[in-house]
């Protein structure tokens, strides 16, 4: 734990101009490029031919969350503009509750221009299907992150309130304001329950084609769902990644995926690094509940550090077996939980063993996460990208990692 807690974040920077970013997609989502990384090997092809990398009987797994309007905009009387960034609701376990909620809710927030909003109620008028609501946003505490108490009239649920009032929330590092083909293309085609605050990124290339051509080739899909926050593709700032704090997020996954993953042996293709973490927390999620059968849900959440603070002898059938075994007992068929993993070097893969993700931002966890898994080596897959025209980060090309 020591060594990994100890590793220097300036050891994961390379250069990235800006002009590498990519601002925008492509207009077919499968035609960006593809890198494969093969025991070492590097060489690239185009994402529409992934089915060709995918071996025929494989367990691929992708995240099925969908981005929310969560940029909501209040104009003061004096002029000033506040900006409510919603995070997560105060209840995070009961996501489908709070959108169906009618008349308030109550979320974790960021506040911009938070100096100009001291007190006081702040209000917005809307026109929804053709009926005037007024929402009303009252802050009840302050800090980096706030809790924010909405209020609303009408009766519509707060996801259509979002839907109306809000703006998709799409990375800063594009430095362009939200544009109407965004609402569209910074959704993956297979999304479907609404919480995050960020896309899964890595999804973002998959066409009803590539999915078809997958499924016709004998590869199993299924989903998992974890709402990404918005500290999931943040830079680490502090010296060494011991001192950086993993924002904690919701995962949802089924019955059915977790005895599939036990007859795959535990082996399965990631689409995404947000499907990583949720299959790799599952494993020690089947640790907790192997260690204390009676552990009630609120005990299972996965924090940060949990993967090195001693050894885990467990093989990944083992500590799943032990999960489904813990779900049947106590007559779940989904498990909701939360999970804070940190993946760096000194990580051991339980679960994961092929990685469909795309580049990411010098100094992030997401590429400690990559470092990880290709034992050290990601240098060699960005100088590839980098000396071969790849596109960057939220909206740029793909790489299949197997490692």
């Amino acid at each position: 734990m020591t060594e990994t807690r100890n590793i220097a974040i300036a050891e994961y920077d390379y250069p990235l101009p800006d002009e590498r970013i990519a601002k925008y997609p492509l207009t077919r989502r499968d035609s960006s490029k593809l890198l494969l990384y093969r025991s070492g090997e590097v060489s690239q092809d185009t994402f529409c031919n992934l089915p060709e990398h995918i071996p025929t009987g494989a367990l691929m797994v992708f995240n099925n969350t969908k981005v929310i309007q969560a940029r909501l905009r209040f104009r003061k009387e004096t002029g000033a503009t506040i900006e409510v960034f919603c995070l997560e609701p105060e209840l995070p376990n009961d996501y489908q509750l709070i959108f169906q909620q009618s008349k308030e809710c109550t979320w974790q927030c960021l506040v911009g221009n938070s100096a100009r909003w001291k007190s006081g109620v702040l209000t917005q008028v809307l026109l929804v299907n053709g009926c005037e609501i007024t929402l009303c946003a009252e802050r009840l505490s302050t800090g980096a992150v706030n809790s924010v108490h909405f209020t609303w009239n009408g009766g519509i649920s707060f996801a259509e309130l979002l839907e109306a009032a809000g703006e998709l929330p799409i990375p800063p590092y594009l430095n362009r304001n939200t544009e109407e083909g965004d609402k569209e293309t910074y959704q993956t085609v297979y999304s479907k329950i609404k919480g995050s605050v960020a896309a899964p990124t890595a999804g973002l290339h998959f066409t009803p084609e590539v999915l078809e051509a997958l499924r016709c080739k004998g590869v199993d899909l299924e989903e998992v769902t974890l709402h990404v926050g918005a500290g999931t593709f943040k830079p680490v700032k502090s010296d060494s990644i011991g001192e950086h704090t993993m924002h904690e997020e919701y995962i949802e996954v089924s019955l059915d995926l977790i005895e599939k993953l036990i007859a795959a042996d535990g082996a399965v293709v990631a689409v995404g690094t947000t499907s990583v973490r949720t299959l790799e927390s599952l494993y020690f999620i089947g640790e907790a509940v192997s260690e204390n059968p009676d552990a009630c849900v609120d005990e299972l959440s996965v924090s940060q550090w949990v993967p090195y603070e001693r050894e885990h002898s467990l093989t990944a059938v083992e500590a799943l077996t032990a999960l489904a075994d813990y779900m049947r007992r106590n007559g779940m068929k989904r498990i909701h939980s939360h999970t804070q993993i940190i993946i760096a070097p000194g990580y051991r893969y339980n679960i994961v063993k092929a990685i469909v993700t795309n580049f990411h931002q010098p100094k992030s966890t997401l590429l400690l996460l990559v470092s990880a898994f290709v034992k050290g080596n990601w240098r060699v897959i960005y100088d590839y990208a980098l000396a071969n025209g790849f596109r960057f980060l939220s909206y740029g090309d793909s790489s299949l990692l197997i490692p």
